[in-house]
């Protein structure tokens, strides 16, 4: 064969290779199977969404989403092992620019310290752990400088973190009429923050705490929680945690008190907690959530919301995350420094979810909750409680 035709060949073999090594990648690491699968798959579907309305590009170049399971379905949660493959398999990625994740902040705790050192932006649709972006009550020891090896930021968050959760807790515990608060949570990163923020709220409006107890391991102590509850004379419980971790357990104990006010915080806000506590329990429970109904968001989320199907609200955090990351890297540069430079340069961004800003630690300046109670086995939104720091 013809030298020239050899080198047409080569040339032409190498040209799909060198078009893929132009793309951006971001990838993305969620729970698809468990409890929270119907919010997680939403978020996938967000996320999609706004890299095809941007065209599939930012800064110039071709951006393309790898979608990555964090759960197992033997544990139909996430786990270490699989975070760590997937923040793993990112850092590894020459072409990796983002990273869209976790949705849980124990596994964001996992991935943090491992992207940070590879330099790849990192945006949560659904953290809230305080630990992970500030120091302080709600946080553990070290945090949040240990999530930090590299010493610089690259992450940040479009749902507002815990203090925010936990003011609006307060707001709503009070409003409720509660006097006497014990407070539960599953020894987590988040649900031990929330817990500790939300005692502190409820606190700081008169409300008397009489104790806050960790939940042990698949909820062996809930009847020892339930017996405490009626020795103390509580009138409300508030639970900081996730439901893979014994909160259903804990609701069919404490339903069995029939005067007494529930409360949780969005680990809770999904249908493998909401179909599963029993009846009367579930009248008197009060989620938090910071997705909020329809017609709460600015005209463009509500457009996304539809065009999504009337999706989970979750999937319009999926479309911020993928969207405030594209507008990183046309303002920052399609390199991974200047898309994590573009990001903490957010400000005053008009999005789907309101107008807001990213702080020097990664958070939102968005301060709205909304509050559920739960019908008919689903989430059914009663009102927004604006938690902005007095």
């Amino acid at each position: 064969m013809p030298r020239t035709v050899l080198l047409a060949l080569a040339v032409a073999l190498a040209l799909p290779a060198v078009a893929q090594a132009q793309n951006l990648v971001v990838h993305s690491s969620l729970p698809l199977q468990g409890a929270s699968a119907s919010q997680t798959r939403a978020v996938v579907r967000g996320i999609d969404l706004a890299l095809e309305r941007a065209g599939g590009t930012a800064g110039g170049r071709r951006v393309v989403h790898r979608s990555h399971d964090d759960s197992t379905a033997r544990a139909r949660t996430w786990t270490p092992e699989a975070v760590s493959v997937n923040a793993r398999r990112a850092a590894q990625d020459r072409n990796a620019i983002a990273y869209i994740g976790e949705f849980n902040s124990g596994a964001t705790a996992i991935s943090l310290p491992i992207l940070n050192e590879a330099g790849i932006l990192q945006v949560s649709p659904s953290n809230t752990a305080v630990g992970l972006t500030l120091g302080g009550l709600g946080a553990d020891r070290g945090e949040p400088e240990k999530y930090y090896p590299a010493g610089s930021r690259h992450y940040g968050r479009v749902i507002p973190n815990d203090r925010v959760q936990a003011r609006a807790a307060g707001t709503l515990i009070h409003d409720s009429g509660v006097r006497r608060l014990l407070v539960v949570h599953d020894r987590e990163i988040y649900g031990r923050g929330l817990a500790l923020l939300a005692a502190r709220a409820a606190r700081a409006r008169g409300i008397r705490v009489v104790r806050v107890r960790g939940l042990t391991r698949r909820a062996a102590n809930a009847g020892s929680i339930a017996a405490e509850v009626r020795r103390r004379r509580a009138d409300g419980v508030f639970y900081g945690g996730i439901t893979a971790n014994g909160a259903v357990r804990l609701w069919r104990a404490l339903g069995r008190n029939r005067r007494l006010r529930l409360f949780a915080g969005d680990g809770v806000a999904e249908s493998g907690f909401t179909r599963r506590i029993p009846r009367g329990a579930a009248r008197r429970t009060r989620i938090l959530l910071s997705t909020l109904h329809r017609d709460a968001y600015p005209a463009s989320g509500q457009e996304v919301f539809d065009a999504l199907g009337g999706a989970d609200p979750y999937a319009l955090y999926g479309y911020e995350a993928m969207s405030v990351v594209l507008d990183a890297i046309n303002r920052g540069g399609a390199t991974r420094a200047g898309a994590i430079s573009g990001f903490f340069a957010t400000r005053d961004r008009d999005s789907v979810l309101g107008r807001y800003s990213i702080d020097a630690n990664g958070d939102t300046t968005l301060t709205q909750y909304g509050v559920y109670r739960v019908a008919g086995g689903v989430l059914a939104f009663r009102r927004v409680v604006d938690a902005a720091a007095p």
